[in-house]
């Protein structure tokens, strides 16, 4: 099994951004939510005066914030002979490959239109890659042989969507693949030999199945099925056997599994907040649909993901995000490996990203708020740690600033989470502040490096970043507060983390920005039309601008999650009031702060039209409005060469109106 499946946050994630280089997959088996929920101000105040030991800070160009990494994504192969790893070639990330203790590496593609988004190892002489067109995000499955550098393109088929259900371990010539080639709106599992490049359709999706998983040997054995509101957990012993309910839910509260239990292949253990607020880990019984106990719980967090070790049928890590991520190891050898890790590589977070089979060889990943970080192998058989490369070795730490976890309260009694970014070595004193709502909305800033963050703070600019609520990670009832309240709390939220800024003196009241992307460009707009005397000019990121095309404009895969979308956002038929109200594109009268718009014309997500309509009905009220639209890129820009153009025009924007320098 290659995902851990949390169909709630599959099923509302759905504006989240996608990161610059995302990490695919890794040999754990887990995806993490590598996060932290702040603290209180009060522990913030007592530091915020603070200098850190830096050296002057120099004006560091733009696209040293913005370049790909150096190398990234590193992984190690089956046999623990090779690594590989994405690194640049001609401004586009390609694969590489190069043999554990040999200094010469081998490039393996080259792709020169887009970055490749992902990769993994097939066994020890095939690397399996994902690659999308201008943004679209119809990503299909690529191969590349370590020997020959032959490319094979395996699913690339026009307008489909490629999902890759099980790597197939054990398995030396198949992987599981789901496409929606034959219903754009749905996805069927395929079994897929890598050698002759035959697809074979092993189950057929009835029409509202929105996920599978498989057993530890590949088998498929369980599905997730939706009728929009109500999820249906279903099962069977065998894949001679028919599927059945196990359990149906209301989306908002589910059991997701995670993995088989090693013991008992008829129960299994995921996260569940069936019956209580904050997701615990448990193990359920797929015959009876019951939980028959829980593994782990913390009372302030939802559990968030689990490691464990195929080899040794055990499960090792549990994780989830306080102050900063926490892990519980289960493992005696897993825990020796990070005891022995900490010691050599202290002061930064610290995770295992990739091993061999045999589990004796492992890719390990640092990273900090002050530095992008650093991939090392790491041999258990005599602790030997080679470093293999910095992601971006020309930042310094000590000239980048420091992510500070904050807290306030918001109008209506909640408490709510973020971080702040100062300039280095300037006091906390009447500064000029970016505020930059995270997208989603179903997801949740993180502690950590951020190449936005550091560079505006590298500008003179204080950076608030805020978990309003609706942020995943908090449990169930701060998520369902978020429900038809776009523009509305959510809003609120952010608008009274500005306030707190002004009152406790940090913020100059007359030189506030707000910088969004997806959900976050929504808020931006929503912040300069709702609260237009809030903020002196925004930043909006391929954000909605009009909750009724909108929704009519939704990729087709999502067309199956609509009534649910309906109960979060609104119907439009029977929301249409309110929907009209909190629709930034009806309200351009209000706004009186300069915007500057940026967007990708393939953009599955949010369509350009949603750009198109809002800088149409400023330019006809006289409001100054930049626009940028990017013709090869979709929800986010990826190529190096436009990530360039944007901050530099942001840049030059931010300063014309915040009465800054533009460098």
């Amino acid at each position: 099994m290659h995902y851990v499946l949390n169909y709630r946050s599959i099923q509302t994630d759905f504006l989240t951004l996608p990161q610059p280089i995302p990490t695919f997959m890794n040999r754990n088996k887990t995806l993490l939510l590598l996060a932290l929920l702040g603290i209180s101000f009060a522990s913030f105040q007592s530091c915020k005066m603070k200098k850190d030991k830096t050296e002057d800070v120099p004006v560091i160009p733009l696209e040293d914030f913005f370049r790909n990494p150096e190398k990234s994504s590193f992984s190690i192969s089956d046999d623990g002979e090779y690594y590989a790893y994405l690194a640049p070639f001609e401004s586009r990330m390609n694969v590489f490959v190069q043999r554990i203790g040999e200094e010469q590496a081998k490039q393996l593609t080259s792709e020169k239109d887009r970055d490749i988004a992902g990769m993994f190892w097939k066994g020890s002489k095939t690397i399996l890659f994902m690659k999308d067109n201008g943004g679209d995000e119809n990503f299909a499955l690529y191969g590349v042989n370590i020997d020959s550098g032959s490319v094979r393109a395996y699913t690339k088929l026009p307008n489909v969507k490629t999902q890759v259900i099980d790597d197939l371990e054990e398995d030396p010539v198949h992987v599981i693949v789901g496409l929606n080639q034959r219903n754009p709106e749905i996805f069927d599992a395929y079994r897929l030999n890598i050698e002759t490049g035959e697809l074979k359709m092993i189950a057929q999706n009835p029409g509202n199945y929105s996920a599978w998983m498989t057993d530890h040997e590949g088998r498929l054995r369980v599905a997730i099925t939706t009728d929009g509101v109500n999820n249906s957990l279903l099962y069977r012993p065998s894949e001679d056997s028919a599927f059945r309910v196990v359990l149906t839910t209301n989306f908002k509260e589910s059991f997701s599994p995670q993995l088989f239990d090693f013991e008992d292949s008829s129960v299994m253990i995921g996260t569940s907040n069936l019956g209580r607020d904050k997701s615990a880990l448990v193990k359920f019984d797929m015959n009876t649909g019951k939980e028959i106990g829980e593994i782990f719980k913390d009372d302030l967090n939802d559990i968030s993901g689990v490691a464990y070790s195929k080899k040794r049928k055990v499960l090792t890590t549990i994780y989830w995000t306080a102050d900063k991520m926490k892990r519980k190891i289960l493992d005696n050898e897993v825990k020796d490996i990070y005891a022995v890790l900490e010691g050599k590589l202290p002061g930064v977070e610290i995770y295992l990203t990739s091993r061999d089979k045999d589990e004796k060889h492992y890719i390990v990943r640092t990273h900090s708020d002050k530095t992008r970080g650093t991939y090392y192998s790491f041999n258990v058989n005599n602790n030997e740690l080679i470093k293999l490369a910095d992601l971006s070795p020309w930042l310094k730490e000590s000239q980048m600033a420091m992510m500070k976890p904050i807290s306030y309260k918001s109008r209506d009694g909640l408490t709510i989470n973020g971080y702040l970014t100062l300039p280095v070595g300037v006091k906390a004193e009447n500064l000029p502040v970016i505020v930059n709502p995270h997208g989603g909305p179903w997801a949740r800033d993180e502690w950590g490096f951020n190449p936005e963050v550091q560079f505006l703070a590298n500008r003179g600019y204080a950076v608030l970043q805020m978990n309003f609520r609706g942020s995943t990670g908090y449990g169930r009832e701060f998520w369902e507060a978020s429900f038809k309240q776009w523009g509305q709390t959510m809003q609120n939220d952010i608008s009274d983390g500005v306030r707190w800024l002004v009152d406790e003196g940090i913020a100059d009241q007359n030189r506030i920005a707000i910088y969004g992307g997806s959900y976050g460009g929504y808020a931006t707009l929503a912040g300069v039309t709702f609260t237009p005397d809030l903020y002196t000019c925004a930043v909006d990121y391929v954000g909605v601008s009009n909750l009724f095309t909108f929704m009519e404009t939704i990729p087709p895969y999502w067309k199956q999650y609509l009534d649910m979308l309906h109960e979060m956002v609104g119907d439009p038929e029977k929301d249409k009031a309110m929907m009209t109200a909190y629709s930034p594109v009806f309200h351009v009268d209000k706004i009186k702060a300069p915007l500057f718009i940026a967007q990708g014309a393939n953009d599955p997500r949010v369509k350009q039209s949603e750009s198109d309509q809002i800088v149409e009905a400023l330019k006809k009220r006289g409001v100054e409005v930049e626009y940028l639209l990017k013709k090869n890129e979709g929800h986010g820009f990826r190529n190096e060469e436009n990530r360039y153009d944007f901050y530099r025009a942001m840049e030059k924007f931010l300063a014309k109106h915040m009465g800054m320098t533009s460098h």
